[in-house]
C-alpha cells in the first residue's frame, strides 16, 4: 500500500483541475490529513493563497478567489456549509469530501446553492491521516473509552466504531479494494468493527465497493491490541517509537521548542520517511546504531562544510551558488536529528531508562519473581526514576507474578502510591478473568496503542 502517494494524489487532483488564485478549506480532521502528505510550498504551486477552517472562516468577500473545501461529510460539516453557501463569500465553490455523502446531506447542499455558486461536489477517498506509505491513524482523542469492557460502555463508543469503519472503507475505496473481512474471536471490539465493516462493504455500499476481483483478495484482519497489554509497557529503543515516546510526534511534525537552543527555524521539524532519506534509512534503527550512524551523517557533512569553504576561483563560487539550496538543507537535517538525538540521550540518562528497560524485559522474558521484587522496589525508590516508568514496573510485575505473589504485589502498590497520590491504592488493580490485563487510566491515556 502507499497510502500517502494515494492520499497527495487526491489533493492534488483536486487543486490542478481548477485554475486560478484559490483558498483552501479544510476541518479539524482534513488539515492533519492535508499536513502529513503537501507542504505549504507544494500548495503555493498549485496556486493556493490562503487555508482556513470551516469553523473558523472569517466573514470578509474574496469574490476574487476560488473556494476549494475539503471536508469530512459530518452533520456539523454540512451545517457549516449550508451557512456558508446562503451568504457566499468565494466567486466559486468546489466541494470535496474524504468520505461517501449521504443522499440527504446532498439535498441540503443543493437546497443551500440559491445564487448557484457551488461548481461540482465530488467524494475524495482520504479520511486517514497517512504518516508513511504503509501506515494511517485517525487522531482520535480519548480512544481509550472504546477498549472498556462492555459492562461500562459508554454511548460515545458508537461514534469511535463508526470512525474506525469509515476509515477503513476509505482506505479500501482509494486502493481500489473490497476486502475479505477476519477478525479475532475473543473479542467483542473486533466483531464489531469487522461486522460493520462488512455490512458496510458487502450491503449497503456495495455497488461502490464493486471492483474487478484479484487473484488474491486483499485480508482485513481486525485484531484487539489488549490480547497482548506486555508490549506497551516497554521502553522502546527504535529512532522512531523513541523519538514518539520521549519527545512526541503529531501528523510527522516534532515541536522542539522546549529542548534548549534551538534555532527558530528549527522549533518545529517534520519527521517524515518520504521527505527525509536519513530518516527513511535509520527510523527502525536501535539506539546505539543510530547514534553511529548520525556521526557519520555529522563527519559527511563536515566534509562538504570544508569544501565549500576552499572558494578561490568563480567557477568555485558557482559551484557553491548552485550547490547551496542542497547544502543548507543538509545542513537544517544533519541539525534537525542531532538536536533529537541529543534530547533522547538526556533524557534516557536523566531518566535512568537503560535500568529500566533492562529490569522490564527480565519482568517480561526471564523468571525469578524473588530477583525481580527487589529490582522493582530498588527502582520504585530511585527518585530519577518517572511516575509513568514506575507504574510500568508494578503492572508488568503484576502482569507477571499477581498469584504467585499477592503479598510483594500489594507492597508495592503501596510503594506506587506512596511516591505520587495519583497512584494510590485502588487505581490499579488484576483480574484472570480479564485475560491478567491492567487496566489503569495512566496506562491507558499514556502508552496502550489502540492497532486495528
Amino acid at each position: 500500500m502507499v497510502l500517502i502517494s494515494l492520499t497527495r494524489d487526491y489533493i492534488g487532483r483536486m487543486l490542478q483541475d481548477i485554475s486560478g488564485m484559490k483558498v483552501l478549506v479544510l476541518d479539524s480532521h482534513t488539515v492533519s490529513i492535508v499536513s502529513v502528505v503537501y507542504s505549504q510550498s507544494m500548495l503555493l504551486q498549485k496556486e493556493v493563497y490562503l487555508v482556513e477552517l470551516v469553523d473558523s472562516m472569517s466573514k470578509e468577500s474574496m469574490m476574487h478567489l476560488k473556494a476549494v473545501y475539503f471536508l469530512r461529510p459530518t452533520l456539523e460539516n454540512i451545517q457549516h456549509l449550508r451557512r456558508q453557501l446562503t451568504n457566499p463569500r468565494f466567486g466559486e465553490y468546489h466541494l470535496f469530501f474524504s468520505n461517501i455523502l449521504k443522499t440527504n446531506q446532498i439535498q441540503v447542499l443543493a437546497d443551500s446553492d440559491e445564487q448557484e455558486v457551488v461548481q461540482q461536489v465530488q467524494e475524495f477517498y482520504a479520511d486517514f491521516v497517512a504518516i508513511d506509505p504503509y501506515h494511517f491513524t485517525l487522531n482520535m482523542n480519548m480512544n481509550h473509552i472504546y477498549m472498556f469492557p462492555a459492562v461500562i460502555d459508554p454511548p460515545s463508543s458508537q461514534n469511535f466504531c463508526d470512525r474506525i469503519v469509515d476509515a477503513i472503507a476509505a482506505v479500501f475505496l482509494a486502493l481500489k479494494r473490497r476486502p475479505v473481512v477476519r477478525y479475532q474471536r475473543t473479542s467483542d471490539i473486533a466483531k464489531k468493527v469487522a461486522q460493520e465493516t462488512a455490512k458496510l462493504m458487502y450491503e449497503q455500499e456495495s455497488g461502490l465497493f464493486d471492483f474487478r476481483r484479484t487473484e488474491i483478495s486483499p485480508l482485513l484482519l481486525v485484531i484487539d491490541r489488549r490480547d497482548d497489554p506486555v508490549t506497551p509497557l516497554l521502553n522502546q529503543w527504535t529512532y522512531q517509537a523513541m523519538v514518539h515516546e520521549l519527545i512526541g510526534i503529531q501528523d510527522n511534525k516534532v515541536d522542539l521548542r522546549n529542548i534548549g537552543k534551538v534555532p527558530k527555524d528549527q522549533q518545529e521539524v517534520v519527521l517524515s520517511s518520504e521527505q527525509d532519506l536519513f530518516f527513511k534509512a535509520n527510523m527502525y534503527e536501535n539506539f546505539g546504531d543510530l547514534g553511529m550512524n548520525i556521526k557519520r551523517m555529522v563527519d559527511e557533512f563536515q566534509q562538504v562544510a570544508k569544501s565549500n569553504q576552499n572558494i578561490q576561483t568563480i567557477e568555485d563560487m558557482a559551484k557553491f551558488v548552485d550547490n547551496y539550496p542542497e547544502y543548507r538543507k543538509m545542513q537544517g537535517n544533519v541539525s534537525k536529528h542531532v538536536a533529537m538525538v541529543t534530547e533522547m540521550s538526556r533524557i534516557v540518562e536523566e531518566q535512568k531508562l537503560m535500568s529500566v528497560s533492562q529490569i522490564e524485559q527480565e519482568l517480561a522474558c526471564n523468571g525469578g519473581q524473588g530477583a525481580a521484587f527487589e529490582a522493582v522496589t530498588s527502582l520504585l525508590n530511585n527518585e530519577g526514576v518517572s511516575d509513568v516508568d514506575c507504574l510500568r514496573l508494578v503492572m508488568l510485575y503484576a502482569l507477571r507474578y499477581e498469584k504467585e505473589s499477592p503479598v510483594q504485589l500489594m507492597q508495592l502498590f503501596n510503594k506506587l502510591a506512596s511516591r505520587s497520590a495519583k497512584y494510590k491504592s485502588g487505581v490499579i488493580w488484576s483480574n484472570s478473568s480479564l485475560n491478567k490485563q491492567v487496566l489503569t487510566r495512566e496506562l491507558v491515556i499514556c502508552t496502550v496503542i489502540v492497532t486495528f
